[in-house]
């Protein structure tokens, strides 16, 4: 039996955590594999994915610019695969390529661990942002129960698109709307780059968010963002994306390897060590997330 090979495909694709995180969880669960990198420039990609069965490789990760080929590829998809348009996950089956969506599960799987109970009486969210990741979010909180799911976004016009293609209690508005909005959201997530390093800040006031709310910032670099440290302050719990970027990739190992990995703080110093950021004493513990 030959030994699983995995890999994510992008171009570039050099600066991937991913092959920290299973390499992580291969020597944890003892499996004889390992996860690669596989740049592969635009013009070759539709070559790779129809060859793919005789490449080597067990299954991939996939990420800019090639989620598009990836979804036109496969043979079939997962629900969330085929309701947001866009996947990150593949593996071969009964000879076929299959693909998956993970971001939307690790969304909630993060959530889960780290504020424990915080879809307990799901009502309105808001959703900062029109991009991919916008919409993986949209689709896991509408599975949650939560409505309406307003996306705002500066150009209005896409967040409308992302609200025609799901469907249901979804709303969109402009940013100039957004106070009017924070009053009754239980759940705020955002989805943009402002607060990453090198990007202009994200000042919100949440003074009017309900004292149960939960804040959520897919922003891993800083490992706790300005609008975390504001939700903080406010009394209202926080989620960063570092957990986003490990729990989605949990079921892709698992088709691969054919072992359910478990995130752990452990796992998470490992990570931020390659980042150059020193964990916290309590990382991945209680209410802090590619």
């Amino acid at each position: 039996m030959t030994t699983p090979l995995a890999c994510v495909v992008g171009w570039p694709v050099k600066h991937s955590r991913s092959p920290v995180i299973h390499r992580y969880w291969l020597k944890e669960l003892g499996i004889e594999g390992d996860y690669v990198l596989k740049p592969v420039e635009p013009d070759a990609i539709a070559g790779f994915f129809a060859d793919f069965a005789s490449s080597g490789f067990v299954g991939c990760n996939v990420t800019v610019p090639h989620k598009e080929a990836a979804f036109a590829a496969v043979a079939e998809m997962d629900e969330a695969a085929r309701a947001i348009g866009a996947l990150n996950t593949i593996w071969m089956e009964d000879g076929k390529l299959v693909g998956a969506n993970t971001d939307a599960p690790g969304f909630l799987a993060s959530l889960d661990q780290e504020a424990p109970g915080w879809d307990a009486h799901p009502g309105p969210a808001v959703v900062l942002g029109a991009g991919g990741a916008a919409k993986a979010i949209v689709f896991a909180l509408r599975s949650r129960g939560f409505a309406p799911v307003t996306i705002v976004n500066r150009t209005e016009k896409r967040a409308e698109q992302i609200a025609r293609n799901l469907g249901g209690p979804i709303a969109a508005a402009r940013f100039t709307a957004l106070s009017g909005l924070l009053g009754d959201a239980r759940v705020l997530v955002n989805t943009t780059t402002l607060g990453m390093d090198g990007q202009p800040p994200l000042d919100l006031d949440l003074g009017a968010m309900p004292g149960k709310s939960v804040i959520s910032d897919l922003v891993y670099v800083p490992l706790e963002t300005g609008l975390m440290k504001a939700a903080e302050a406010r009394g209202l719990r926080a989620v960063g994306g570092l957990g986003m970027l490990l729990h989605q990739a949990v079921p892709g190992f698992a088709h691969w390897f054919g072992q359910t990995p478990t995130v752990t703080p452990e796992l998470r110093t490992a990570v931020l060590e390659t980042m150059g950021v020193v964990a916290p004493a309590d990382a991945g513990a209680g209410t802090d997330a590619a």
